[in-house]
Order: structure tokens, then sequence, then C-alpha cells
């Protein structure tokens, strides 16, 4: 009966057998293979980096970014509010920084990153920070501009970070001139350890204020604060409370997700830092 029974179930085995070689012998006359298909060409997206560094950094990373890439940035004068025992994220002591947005094409990402690390030492306390931010959507003309400038180069779709893989999310916390401090202080007592101020001023938002119902002040002081994302909604919520749009502050407060870092994990990123340069 065994026999039998094997012998019902060999047509079947033999047709299955029979079928994976016809989608084999198909995809090899049209030149696809399973292992040709898994490795489609991803499309190369653009993304920025955020590098907030001492004003005596900043030919240094021009430099980086064009020998590794091609970036379209632009800087903003910041100011660390780190205390000087938490030299931690972002916000490194009490000096003047330079925030530099730089957009770049994301198959560079990784060797931006393990460059900056090297040769800016980021994998040291006190050189500044850099972190990549994903986007949805940006001029089609810097889109192509960059995408051809890498388009030798492919993405490791295995590297693309997924959202819950993010260890860390930017808040940006926009408040009303001279109440940054009380937003500092609100966001340390929920764990954050420093942030970088850059000032600034909103544009007409009359329209915008009529559905929210609260008037903005023009003058405006924007806190960058990294968080880990453990501690993000808590940070959030301190901030709401006090300088949201219910108090005098008039705070909007976000964040965004961050992707890959440098300078943030320090002791890890101390040993990739030298095994890059080996």
């Amino acid at each position: 009966m065994a026999e039998k029974r094997n012998e019902r179930k060999n047509p079947a085995v033999a047709a299955a057998g029979a079928v994976e070689k016809l989608v084999k012998g198909v995809g090899s006359v049209i030149g696809v293979t399973p292992k040709t298909a898994e490795k489609q060409k991803l499309p190369n997206r653009t993304k920025v980096l955020v590098s907030i560094v001492n004003h005596d950094d900043e030919k240094r990373l021009k430099e980086i970014l064009d020998d590794t890439s091609v970036a379209l940035s632009f800087m903003f004068a910041g100011t660390g509010t780190a205390r000087s025992a938490v030299l931690d994220y972002l916000g490194i002591g009490g000096t003047e920084k330079s925030v530099i947005l730089s957009l770049i094409p994301e198959s560079d990402e990784e060797n931006i990153m393990r460059e900056l690390r090297a040769r800016m030492s980021l994998y040291l306390v006190g050189r500044g920070i850099s972190f990549t931010i994903p986007l949805s959507a940006v001029s089609q003309i810097v889109s192509n501009g960059l995408e051809s400038a890498a388009a030798e180069k492919t993405i490791d779709g295995s590297k693309i970070m997924k959202d819950e893989q993010r260890q860390y999310d930017l808040i940006i916390a926009a408040v009303a001139a001279n109440y940054v401090d009380d937003a500092m202080e609100a966001a340390r007592s929920a764990g954050a350890a420093g942030g970088t101020i850059v000032r600034g001023r909103s544009t007409s938002n009359e329209k915008a204020e009529q559905f929210i119902g609260i008037s903005l002040m023009h003058e405006q002081e924007l806190l960058f604060i990294l968080t880990t994302r453990e501690r993000k909604l808590a940070i959030m919520q301190a901030l709401s409370e006090k300088v949201g749009l219910k108090t005098e502050a008039g705070g909007v407060i976000f964040s965004v997700p961050v992707d890959k870092t440098a300078g943030i994990a320090v002791a890890a990123e101390a040993q990739e830092a030298k095994e890059g340069l080996a």
C-alpha cells in the first residue's frame, strides 16, 4: 500500500518539477532569474544629512562631502545648550555651533557617515554629531542632479532603515523669543541631555492662525533635541505643558524620524571608525 501511495504522489512531484524548470527557463530567456530578480535596482532617494559642529569644522565637513559624494548644503548659526557635565546628543557644550543641512543621495549615506566619524573624529565626545533624516519628497531638479551624480552606485536594500529599527527621533520646538531656556528646562526634566538653538522668525501665518485659534509670535527660536525613541513622548509632553501653544511661549512641537547617526553612540562608533581607517 505504501508503494502505491508513493506512486500516486510521483506525478504531482514530477509536474511541480517541470513547472519550476519552465519558470527558470523562461527567466533565463528574458534575463531574469530568481537571484537577479531579488537584486533589482532600487531608487536612489535623496536624504537630509544634519550636522552640528564647531565653526572651525565647517570647512572639513564640506571637504568630506565633496570627496565622498555630491551634496547641496545650507548652513545656520546655532548655540549649544548642554551642561558641561552632560556632553551628549545635540548641543555639546554652551559654545556657538554651525548647523548644516545637506541633501545627499542615499547610496552615499553609509560612506559619508563612516568618513565623518573617522576624519572628523565624531567618535570623540565634544566634536559634534551628524545624522540623516528620510524625506518624503524633494524638488525634481535637485533629485535628478544628485541621482545622476551617483548613477553608477546602487542601494543595498538590506541596509535601508525600517521604522522598527530606528532608535532616535529629532524633536523640534519652535517657541517665542526668550522662552527657549524654559523649553530646554522642561525637556531636561523629562530626560533630554541638551539641545541646539537656532534663531529665526515665523512667516505670515494669519490663515493658519485662524484655524489654530492662537496668534504666533514673529520672533522665534527653534530648539533641536535629539532623543531616543523611548524618551520622545515624555519630552514632547513636557514641552507642550511648559511652552506649548496654550502658554505664553506659543510653542509648536513636532518630531521627525532619524536614520543613521555619527557622534551619538560614542563608545560603539569609536571601534567602527578605527576599523574604517585600518
